[in-house]
């Protein structure tokens, strides 16, 4: 199982884990929620618990759960600007389909 972080999202969680203080990385979790079943949520680690699968790529550490993990295995996370906003984008190759203000994902 795996989760890849390209270049520029992980400058943006470095840049936050150093304004905030530190951190150990960044969980990526999945919650049942949206109106496509499924939604991302986003959180700093202060400690990786013992079920969180650690990836280090590009420098950081990117913390998955075990129930979230088959959710987003093989999943890219980037950082984009789309006009006048700029966040953190999945590129998730399980989810079949997205909902329409983008927030939610189905399986």
């Amino acid at each position: 199982m795996t989760l890849s972080v390209t270049p520029k999202a992980a400058k943006q969680i470095q840049k936050a884990l150093t304004q905030r203080g530190g951190g150990v990385g960044l969980r990526v979790a999945v919650k049942t929620s949206g109106c496509s079943g499924y939604a991302y949520a986003l959180e700093f680690a202060d400690v990786a618990n013992p079920e969180d699968q650690v990836f280090e790529t590009e420098g950081v550490k990117v913390l998955v759960d075990a129930q979230s993990l088959p959710l987003v295995d093989g999943t890219e996370l980037d950082w984009v600007r789309e006009g006048l906003n700029e966040g953190f984008k999945f590129h998730n190759p399980n989810a079949t389909a997205n909902c329409g203000c983008g927030e939610s994902f189905a399986v």
